[in-house]
């Protein structure tokens, strides 16, 4: 999941508690995602309907925790002549201070890049491409992974994370996060689950 960027604001002005319970809501194509305007669940459309294994209102997925890790902590080290995924973040084996995130996917040369070390500069490795990306990161991670069981519904594009815990109804409901799926995924008549990034969890912010 991407965040909204509305969101840190609206954390820091304590409207979102994540030991709330938080909801996930999946929406059609036909909701027009702008991440750096939309702030509350008012500025939501085209959820899908309720039918076919799908609730209108979405389903609580308990409250979210939270682990910061600096980088040389971090678990995941840089492997050689291995393929990387983009997004996924890893730590130089000999540890340097500094996180680096797969921008171009690939696979990593037997031998060692030059690390940047500063924040926003890359480096190709094999046919890999890192960007230096913080010096420490917090990972968030759903208690309870949002699913659906049964699920046959169709035109999935969007799930969207957000804090439904406010009396003052959507107006002042805020969103967190969301994931574009890019294309329209489909229940297939099993359970349409969401799971977290193995070592990134649901979402996750890199600290400079």
């Amino acid at each position: 999941m991407e965040w909204y960027a509305p969101a840190f604001g609206r954390a820091f002005n304590a409207e979102i508690d994540l030991d709330d319970n938080m909801t996930v809501t999946l929406h059609t194509s036909g909701y027009a995602l702008d991440r750096f305007a939309h702030d509350y669940v008012n500025d939501l459309t085209n959820e899908l309907a309720t039918a076919a294994g799908y609730t209108v209102g979405g389903v609580s997925v308990g409250v979210v925790t939270r682990t910061l890790t600096v980088a040389n902590s971090w678990a995941l080290q840089r492997p050689a002549s291995t393929a990387v995924a983009l997004g996924d973040v890893y730590r130089p084996a000999a540890a340097n201070g500094f996180l680096y995130r797969v921008v171009v996917a690939g696979t990593t040369g037997a031998g060692l890049p030059t690390y940047p070390t500063v924040i926003g500069q890359t480096v190709t490795d094999g046919t890999a491409t890192w960007v230096c990306y913080g010096r420490a990161i917090t990972v968030f991670q759903c208690t309870t992974a949002p699913s659906w069981g049964t699920a046959t519904f169709t035109g999935v594009r969007y799930a969207v994370l957000s804090d439904r815990t406010s009396g003052g109804g959507a107006s002042t409901q805020p969103l967190i996060a969301v994931t574009d799926f890019v294309t329209d995924q489909s229940g297939g008549g099993g359970t349409f689950q969401l799971n977290p990034h193995a070592s990134l969890g649901n979402f996750h912010i890199a600290h400079h």
